[in-house]
């Protein structure tokens, strides 16, 4: 075990670690200034359960009957061999054939473990990207791989399908209805997102078998229900800008092992759980662990982030709490209190806050002019 893995275990404690997947990647990615979350995902920690024990629960992620949902018409979608699946396949994709091959890789031969499963998936997909039949190939869990922060982090889409004369398509089964064509806009924006992530993934891992990019489809295949039914329904979603978006911001991720060079050696988020499973460690403590580690608040982190109360609270009067376009237009003012300051000419400018102390000022101004017209 190297150094940067036995750090992280320390950071997490003696408990299982939560694994990296498409929703957290795409959440980091959103913020890849964040230091805090960087080594959080890293080490694996339960953000969830950690805000808990802070006193800043945030309602993140999926509810247990939404999780239910979703694996029942995933259920429904793969059964008799993928027969359902087959069909929207052929619509949208055009197989020629009445029948495909199809590999379960959620685990080989009994195997479940993430490197044998990654290495059957890698073999599996360069045989069939080297076949030259006129057939259709369908990978059901297949497990892929993802560098993030300098650490290889394992992904696993819902489907991969291959049209062999043509590219890989990867297909994503979400549980939200398409109603009279339409769909919850978030929703979708988030599947794109997710399903970007894996054509990235994708494409690395046939990279390293020396096979080129457009191999993989621009256009991933989202399945959902469709209107009150549970019919199932495919469209074509295309995700180029998406996967820019998420280059971009994956090469803005600092490395882990550069990040924890620069935390305290003894530094831990562990709550101490007794057998019970109760906390113990208490909650100043692992406060003043967490904000040892920086972190970059904004807004949009309340709908991403299981930490997001917590950082919200100590971002309290800076201008980050206002949002990034708000701290950009304020020229990196760090504080609310200096920027009303500016406002009101009751502090001198630094010589790289004079621009926006002008601006600040003539806005003060036109407000009050307002104001006073209105009473």
């Amino acid at each position: 075990m190297d150094s940067t893995e036995a750090r992280l275990d320390r950071i997490r404690g003696p408990v299982e670690p939560r694994t990296h997947n498409a929703r957290t990647i795409a959440a980091l990615t959103s913020n890849p200034g964040c230091a805090r979350r960087a080594i959080m995902d890293a080490a694996g920690v339960d953000k969830q359960r950690l805000a808990t024990h802070l006193g800043f629960p945030a309602p993140a992620g999926q509810s247990q009957f939404a999780i239910g949902r979703g694996n029942a018409f995933e259920a429904q979608v793969k059964a008799s061999g993928c027969a359902e699946l087959l069909r929207l396949l052929r619509d949208h994709l055009g197989l020629p054939i009445p029948e495909a091959s199809y590999d379960n890789l959620d685990d080989v031969g009994g195997n479940t473990s993430r490197e044998v499963r990654h290495a059957r998936t890698r073999a599996l997909l360069a045989r069939a990207a080297a076949s030259g039949e006129d057939a259709g190939t369908m990978f059901d869990h297949p497990l892929l791989r993802l560098q993030v922060g300098g650490r290889p982090v394992y992904l696993e889409p819902d489907l991969i399908a291959f049209q062999l004369r043509d590219r890989f398509h990867v297909v994503e089964i979400k549980s939200f209805s398409v109603i009279d064509g339409q769909a919850d806009g978030d929703k979708v924006a988030a599947a794109v997102i997710q399903s970007a992530v894996y054509v990235l993934a994708l494409r690395e891992l046939l990279a390293e078998l020396g096979i080129g990019p457009g191999s993989v489809a621009d256009e991933v295949v989202l399945v959902c229900p469709e209107n009150f039914a549970n019919q199932p329904t495919a469209a074509l979603l295309d995700v180029r800008r998406q996967m820019t978006v998420l280059r971009r911001q994956l090469s803005r991720l600092r490395r882990i092992d550069a990040l924890l060079e620069a935390l305290p050696a003894d530094l831990t988020f562990d709550l101490e759980p007794g057998r019970d499973g109760v906390a113990r460690r208490p909650p100043g403590a692992v406060a003043g662990s967490v904000r040892a580690v920086d972190a970059r608040y904004a807004p949009e982190c309340l709908a991403s982030c299981e930490m997001c109360f917590f950082c919200r609270h100590e971002a309290g009067g800076s201008t980050a709490a206002l949002g990034r376009a708000s701290r950009e237009d304020l020229g990196g003012i760090e504080h609310v209190s200096t920027v009303l300051q500016l406002a009101r000419g009751a502090a001198q400018p630094a010589g790289d806050q004079a621009e926006a102390a002008q601006l600040l000022r003539t806005a003060a101004r036109l407000r009050e002019e307002c104001l006073g017209e209105a009473v």
